[in-house]
């Protein structure tokens, strides 16, 4: 399994405005697509400073997909016009992790 993990920067004033146009209008985007591979997104959002962070958390099978996703150069950023409106500033890179283990508790 891989993690792909961006990060991307608003203000306080538009983090709910991105917040709702990742839920309608990004995510739906990304899982039309269907991806072979693709299995999940996962949203994170914190305050950092006078900006709002979020990061999201792509989950694929294997590096193929990625390359299924976003092309050759599969570590840049997959930021919609959209979104660039939205945001303050962006990651231009994505970076991508192999998962090694994962335990669950409970």
């Amino acid at each position: 399994m891989i993690k792909r993990i961006w990060n991307g920067y608003t203000t306080r004033e538009n983090a709910d405005a991105y917040e709702r146009l990742l839920d309608t209008f990004v995510f739906p985007g990304i899982e039309a697509k269907k991806i072979a591979g693709y299995r999940s997104i996962e949203l994170l959002r914190r305050v950092a400073g006078d900006e709002i962070q979020f990061t999201t958390v792509m989950s694929f099978d294997s590096l193929d997909n990625v390359i299924a996703f976003q092309g050759a150069d599969y570590e840049a950023a997959y930021v919609p016009e959209e979104a660039r409106k939205i945001l303050k500033r962006w990651d231009q890179r994505s970076t991508h992790h192999e998962v090694l283990q994962t335990r669950m508790y409970g």
